[in-house]
């Protein structure tokens, strides 16, 4: 989960609000203060948190709550609203209008430029886009084999050439190549600081590129130097946003969060990690219902499009339903789990999951545990798979022996699927029929389809 450390110092606090008898100034007062603390030990400015903490309090004191709303769920509600507009307001989606879309990035050397271009390419190429990633670093000599190879592992078309002396020469030799692509990412060199030398390459590729958008790549660990650095970036090229790094579990990354916001150059996307797909387009409702527990469902369902495909969706659904899933299904299940990414970052998008009193290393041995079984059925044939009832111990040794698991992963996986079956039937029979699960998955396809927008 990203900022752990301030997420866990505000569920505290709200959990302090839930379980109080009745609110009053005492109670507001001890919110505000411990909001503060966290925000200050996440390395946001001063002024910053102690305006924000102000607003939460006037409005604490003088709002009553609206119909529908008992106390303590209006508190925690101003509480939400204020973040939500401290991290920037609402999302900033960058809209593709034209044809080609330029997007260029620029940023100092480590900040994950090169990376960052590569998730944005595989993130909108995932949305129908024909995109283009453009190498323009003569500085870094590895910098273009780096994007050569991350475009092929995403299956995006890059261009480059390392014979160029300067960045527009490589602009100039496939700007006629540009109309053929509906979005192309154009990633500059960096510097150790921002000095006079990359100041005057960024102002003549700014002026060759003219690009609709240009994004600033900053690494979240240097915190509040992150305004100071948007706003020298921004006087020379423009910076229409930014895109923070390597926002996984660090103390520092509210600092980056909120400096940026205040400058005019709004977050678009978060990097929460090394993959490729751990990287998102920064929605500030939901990264703050994250923060505080309430979970952030429309990134979940959107991490579940793209790892499951609708047909295949449709014909698991079916046998799931019907309670006659077999370890086939399970092991699909498993791979796009695989895909949405840690068992814990899913929990924390669940609303109140991540409020859950669930011991820390918990999630930790169940996703070891996910990772043994996709040993085991690795090491099953598939009569095995389709029809587990008749794995016997001769069978069981077999297989412990071909994926270097002990027999007791085997069994546990196969009372998992009985439990699995199990638990379906239960369900049925609860509602009385298999119409009645078939409609609720209905309605959750409907919900979904209603909520994803791309």
């Amino acid at each position: 989960m990203v900022l752990d450390k301030l997420s866990d110092s505000l569920k505290e606090t709200l959990r302090k609000v839930t379980g109080a008898t009745f609110v009053d100034e005492k109670l507001i007062n001890e919110l505000v203060k411990d909001i503060q603390r966290a925000l200050l030990q996440s390395d946001v400015n001063v002024q910053l948190v102690f305006s924000v903490a102000k607003e939460i309090k006037d409005r604490a004191l003088k709002e009553k709550p609206p119909k529908g709303l008992s106390s303590k769920e209006h508190l925690i509600n101003i509480v939400y609203d204020e973040l939500v507009k401290f991290v920037g307001g609402g999302s900033s989606e960058i809209e593709m209008k034209k044809k080609p879309f330029l997007l260029m990035l620029v940023g100092l050397f480590g900040a994950g430029k090169t990376t960052s271009s590569s998730k944005i390419a595989k993130y909108y190429a995932k949305r129908g886009k024909n995109v283009l990633l453009v190498s323009t670093d003569t500085w870094r000599p590895a910098a273009a084999d780096q994007l050569a190879q991350l475009g092929k592992q995403i299956g995006v078309d890059v261009f480059t050439d390392k014979t160029a002396k300067k960045p527009t020469d490589i602009i100039k030799k496939f700007e006629k190549e540009f109309k053929n692509y509906d979005l192309v990412i154009i990633d500059t060199a960096g510097r150790d600081a921002l000095s006079d030398e990359l100041t005057a390459e960024i102002k003549e590729i700014n002026a060759a590129v003219k690009a609709d958008e240009t994004l600033l790549v900053i690494n979240s660990d240097i915190g509040q130097a992150a305004k100071a650095q948007a706003e020298a970036f921004h006087e020379n090229c423009n910076v229409t946003g930014v895109v923070i790094t390597k926002l996984d579990g660090t103390a520092k990354g509210g600092g980056a969060l909120t400096a940026c916001a205040v400058t005019g150059a709004p977050v678009k996307f978060i990097g929460l990690g090394e993959k490729v797909d751990d990287f998102e387009e920064f929605k500030p409702e939901g990264f703050v219902g994250r923060l505080l527990g309430m979970g952030d469902l429309e990134s979940l369902l959107e991490k579940a499009k793209d790892a499951f495909k609708d047909e295949d969706m449709d014909a698991m659904g079916e046998r799931v339903l019907s309670g006659d899933f077999n370890l086939v299904d399970l092991y699909q299940q498993m791979q796009a789990m695989k895909k949405m990414g840690s068992l814990k970052k899913i929990m924390s998008m669940v609303p109140g999951m991540s409020q859950a009193q669930i011991p820390k290393g918990a999630l930790d041995v169940q996703e070891e545990k996910l990772e043994k079984w996709k040993y085991v059925m690795d090491s099953m044939a598939r009569g095995e798979l389709e029809d587990p009832s008749v794995l016997s111990p001769e069978r069981i040794e077999r297989i412990a022996k071909g994926s270097g698991q002990p027999e007791k992963e085997i069994r546990a996986l196969i009372k998992q699927h009985k439990q699995s079956k199990k638990m379906v039937k239960m369900m049925k029979g609860m509602d009385g029929s298999e119409k009645g699960m078939q409609k609720m998955m209905q309605k959750m396809q409907a919900k979904m389809g209603k909520k994803m927008k791309f």
